[in-house]
C-alpha cells in the first residue's frame, strides 16, 4: 500500500480467558496534508485549500475537489496538475500545483473563504452557508436510468471485498463507482469520505467521463450533505450508503432529483428521495417519497 499506510507498534491488551499483555505490530492509515495551489499558466499558483487525506491518487483528488466545488467545469481546463514538495521542505509531495487552462479564470483565494478541510468534514471551510451550496451543471433529475434492488444489496460486498487498505488498516473509507448493472468502475480509499469521492469524481473527469448518467455512487459511511453534493455536481443520479444519511442530504437529494438510499446493509435499505429509480423484483413501482413537513418530526429508521 505505500504511503497509503504505517507499520507502529502498539501494546494488544486481551482479557478472553487469560488475560494477555503484548507489543505486536499494527498496520494504520496514512493521514497527511495535502495543499492544492492553483493559478493560470505563466503566474504563481496560489494555495488554495488543505485538506486531510491519505497518500494516493491525489492528481485525481485536486481535480475531483476542483470539480465538485464549481471551480473548474472540466478535466481539460487544467492544463497541468503535479505534485511537488511545499516550502522549506524534503519533498514529500504533499503538494499538487495545478496551473489552469487559458481562459479559465482562477478561483478567488480570499483568506476568508480558503478551504481547509479534515479528514471527517469536507465543508468545514466554507465561509458562509451561501458558500455551502454549490448547483451543479447537470440535469440529474432527467436521468431516467434505473436500479434493481438484487444490484444494489450486492454493492456493499463488491466493495468491500476491494478495500485493500481498509483490510489493513480498518481505517480508511471507500467510495465505488458503478454501473447500474453492479459494475466495479473505479475504488478509491481514504481517511476522509470526501477526499474518496473526489478521488473518484477525478478520475472520472481524467477520463472524460462527465456527467456520470446512469451510474451509482456507493460510500462505505454515512451519506453527508457534501456527499450529495459531491455526486450531483459530477452528474450521478444515485447515492447509496451503508449508514444513515443526514436531513441537508436528502433535502438536497430531493431538490436536485437524485437517489438516495440508505442503511444499505444485508438485504434491506432505505430510500430517501427518487424512488421512482428503484425497481423491487415483483412489486410495482415504489410509492415516491413524500417530502417532510417543515417542523415535522423525522421518523427514518434504520432497517431491523
Amino acid at each position: 500500500m505505500g504511503r497509503a499506510t504505517d507499520r507502529r507498534t502498539v501494546v494488544r491488551v486481551d482479557l478472553g480467558g487469560t488475560p494477555t499483555v503484548r507489543r505486536a505490530p499494527d498496520s494504520l492509515s496514512a493521514e497527511e496534508p495535502l495543499e492544492i495551489r492553483v493559478g493560470p499558466a505563466g503566474a504563481r499558483r496560489a494555495p488554495l485549500a488543505v485538506t486531510m487525506r491519505t497518500p494516493g491518487d491525489d492528481l485525481d483528488l485536486a481535480i475531483g475537489f476542483l470539480l465538485t466545488e464549481g471551480l473548474i467545469r472540466y478535466a481539460d481546463d487544467v492544463y497541468t496538475a503535479q505534485l511537488c514538495a511545499g516550502d522549506q521542505e524534503t519533498n514529500t509531495y504533499n503538494v499538487v500545483d495545478v496551473t489552469l487552462a487559458p481562459g479559465v479564470p482562477a478561483p478567488a483565494t480570499d483568506p476568508a473563504r480558503n478551504f481547509y478541510t479534515t479528514s471527517s468534514c469536507g465543508v468545514c471551510g466554507k465561509a458562509s452557508i451561501d458558500a455551502v451550496r454549490t448547483r451543479s451543471r447537470f440535469d440529474v433529475a432527467a436521468d431516467a436510468s434505473t436500479v434493481d434492488a438484487r444490484i444494489l444489496v450486492g454493492l456493499p460486498g463488491a466493495l468491500r471485498e476491494r478495500q485493500r487498505g481498509f483490510a489493513a488498516t480498518g481505517g480508511l473509507h471507500a467510495a465505488g463507482l458503478f454501473t447500474v448493472d453492479g459494475e466495479l468502475l473505479c475504488l478509491r480509499e481514504d481517511v476522509g469520505r470526501h477526499n474518496a469521492v473526489d478521488k473518484v469524481v477525478g478520475w472520472a473527469a481524467r477520463e472524460h467521463r462527465l456527467p456520470l448518467a446512469g451510474h451509482v455512487l456507493m460510500v462505505s459511511g454515512r451519506a453527508s450533505f457534501e456527499l450529495c453534493q459531491k455526486a450531483w455536481m459530477a452528474g450521478i443520479p444515485t447515492l447509496a450508503a451503508v449508514s444513515a444519511p443526514s436531513t441537508l442530504a436528502v433535502d438536497l437529494a430531493t431538490e436536485a432529483g437524485m437517489t438516495l438510499v440508505g442503511f444499505l446493509r444485508g438485504q434491506t435499505f432505505n430510500v430517501y428521495a427518487g424512488s421512482q429509480r428503484v425497481r423491487v423484483p415483483g412489486a410495482d413501482r415504489l410509492p415516491p417519497v413524500v417530502p417532510r413537513r417543515t417542523g415535522a418530526p423525522s421518523t427514518a429508521t434504520a432497517p431491523a
